[in-house]
């Protein structure tokens, strides 16, 4: 197994961010393949969070997200775009996901291990615009991936017989 610490996005004494959370998916998964289920059902609050992120940060400069694609991926390896992420490494039980710009750095660790999900997600701001807009984006974030967990659980447990839980 690669070294934790090789998949945030500075040491972990630096961040300005950083959450794990992690759901029993009832069956082993695919690191891609739970990708793909998250996305199967886009959550609205994820929409809009966005559209108010690409309003709100315009001024500053920062790249617009635009939403998020819910095409599904057979395969992806690093230097591929997944949504608005680039993909730094992609096996069976790792992707790793980056969004980095002037305000701040992001990455997204996603892991499959049996029949755990994890995702870890760590972030580095550069300035006071990076700091500001974690802001709502830290509390915003954690009912997010919460969210996708629930529903990666639920998706997965209905293909196991398995009822699930988020640890």
């Amino acid at each position: 197994m690669p070294d934790p610490i090789s998949y945030l996005i500075a040491p972990r004494a630096e961040l300005d961010f950083f959450d794990v959370r992690s759901t029993e998916t009832g069956r082993p998964v695919t690191v891609l393949e739970g990708w793909n289920l998250i996305r199967s059902e886009p959550s609205p609050l994820l929409g809009l969070a966005m559209r108010l992120r690409d309003v709100l940060s315009a001024p500053f400069g920062v790249q617009p997200i635009s939403g998020r694609a819910a095409r599904r991926r057979d395969s992806v390896r690093a230097g591929d775009k997944l949504d608005f992420f680039l993909v730094e490494h992609a096996d069976d039980t790792d992707l790793v996901l980056t969004v980095r710009d002037s305000h701040l750095d992001v990455m997204t660790w996603l892991s499959a291990r049996g029949s755990t999900y994890t995702v870890t997600s760590s972030v580095k701001t550069h300035n006071i615009v990076g700091r500001i807009y974690m802001l709502p984006v830290a509390p915003a974030h954690k009912l997010i991936v919460a969210s996708d967990l629930k529903r990666l659980r639920r998706l997965t447990a209905a293909s196991s017989g398995f009822s699930g839980r988020q640890i």
